[in-house]
């Protein structure tokens, strides 16, 4: 029986199916091409058969295995051995790329790591190396291989231990390209020179300071780079402050407190008059 609704995986054949010891076992075999995955030739000798055991998704409470019949060959060009790869399953591994993410989708929702490898046989560390590699996946998926034409640049306090880290941001999707440790021109300059795309990027926004401007002129030629709206306010009032303090370094210093507990002007004292005035003719009336 040929079916990819029960597997999930393309280019199977199931030749039996059955349950021994509470586990869904299925039985198949590849119908895939075979090639040598050195040279790419397709002129193999037959070394031997075996049957691989894979750890595939389960079936309701029931844990599934996938058991499948692989040979060994021999490339008659290049002379080199290797063993039958499958698709859907990575190089040395004893489960199922479904599977892993299978166990990704868990522990993802909330289910500790001792709970789910007890439940699913295999143990904490082994649940925690799929959950790191389902997060590279999917980071993958999220990011774009090239920067962004639109680029933001911010700094952002990250832990004590690690100190500041720094955002590249998509701003024409809003959305967050990636984070780096470090905000120094030493810290980040191998990162910028593994980025991709850099002659496409037409615009950088980011504060004004130095040693990110330093990185944008080196790696962004094309580049224009535009101070965002917080920064350009941010030293308008730093300009701001600096001149008050030359006319009246009393008031730039507690930034203009004192005169609001000033004596009340000549005006106010006869607004105030007025008005306490009219309220007492108003109370002998009544």
């Amino acid at each position: 029986m040929r079916s990819e609704i029960v597997l999930g995986l393309p280019e199977y054949e199931i030749s039996d199916f059955g349950i021994s010891e509470g586990k869904i076992r299925i039985s198949a075999r590849h119908l895939g091409v075979r090639s040598c995955p050195h040279c790419g030739n397709e002129r193999l000798r037959n070394k031997g058969r075996y049957k691989r055991r894979i750890r595939h998704e389960d079936w309701g409470l029931r844990h599934g295995v996938l058991e499948l019949e692989a040979c060994q060959w021999k490339c008659r060009q290049c002379g080199r051995y290797f063993r039958d790869r499958f698709p859907g399953i990575l190089l040395r591994q004893r489960s199922s790329e479904a599977f892993q993410k299978m166990i990704y989708r868990h522990h993802l929702d909330g289910i500790n790591r001792s709970r789910l490898g007890r439940r699913e046989g295999i143990g904490a560390a082994t649940v925690e190396r799929y959950f790191q590699r389902g997060l590279r996946r999917q980071f993958g998926e999220w990011h774009a291989a090239r920067c962004p034409q639109l680029l933001g640049i911010n700094e952002h306090f990250f832990t004590h231990r690690s100190g500041y880290a720094t955002t590249l941001c998509d701003l024409r999707n809003h959305k967050i390209y990636d984070v780096v440790l470090g905000r120094s021109e030493l810290s980040l300059e191998a990162y910028f020179q593994r980025l991709e795309g850099k002659a496409e990027v037409r615009v950088v926004c980011t504060d004004l300071a130095s040693n990110y401007r330093s990185l944008v002129r080196l790696h962004f030629p094309q580049a224009r780079i535009v101070a965002g709206r917080f920064h350009v306010i941010r030293i308008i009032n730093h300009h701001f402050l600096a001149c008050w303090r030359d006319l009246d370094a009393v008031g730039a210093k507690n930034r203009g407190l004192p005169f609001l507990d000033a004596a009340p002007s000549s005006q106010t004292q006869r607004r105030s008059a007025a008005s306490s005035t009219g309220l007492s003719g108003a109370t002998s009336c009544t």
